[in-house]
Parts: C-alpha cells; sequence; structure tokens
C-alpha cells in the first residue's frame, strides 16, 4: 500500500465516504486515510488507489459526483 496514491481529498467526512463507496461499486478496493488532527480536528481525509487504478477512479470521481 506504499504505493497507493490519493484520488480524492475532503475536510467533510462523509463526501470521503460517499466517494469510497462509488470507487467500491466499480471494484477498486479504494481506502480512506484519516489525516486530521484528532486534538484540533484540523487537516483532511482522503482515498486512495492502487497505481492501477488511479486513471479509472478519477475518471469516475469527474464523471458520476457531484457534491453541489
Amino acid at each position: 500500500m506504499a504505493d497507493w496514491q490519493k484520488v480524492y481529498q475532503s475536510n467533510v467526512e462523509h463526501k470521503v465516504a460517499i466517494v469510497k463507496a462509488i470507487l467500491d461499486e466499480n471494484y477498486l478496493d479504494p481506502v480512506i486515510v484519516n489525516k486530521k488532527d484528532s486534538s484540533y480536528q484540523i487537516g483532511l481525509y482522503e482515498v486512495h488507489v492502487a497505481p492501477d487504478n488511479v486513471i479509472k477512479a478519477l475518471k469516475i470521481i469527474e464523471e458520476e459526483i457531484d457534491f453541489k
């Protein structure tokens, strides 16, 4: 997992969970990395995928997800 790459980040946990769920539906096996400081609640949540899945994940995020 050391070479997995970030495809999405947000400070809003439920947005990251939605992205992860959609990528899961497409069999990309994403993981959420919590980079928030537990004391001050600053930082981001990140969604990472394997290097082979980066382009597909970015395309899915761009075409299928709209948080407006």
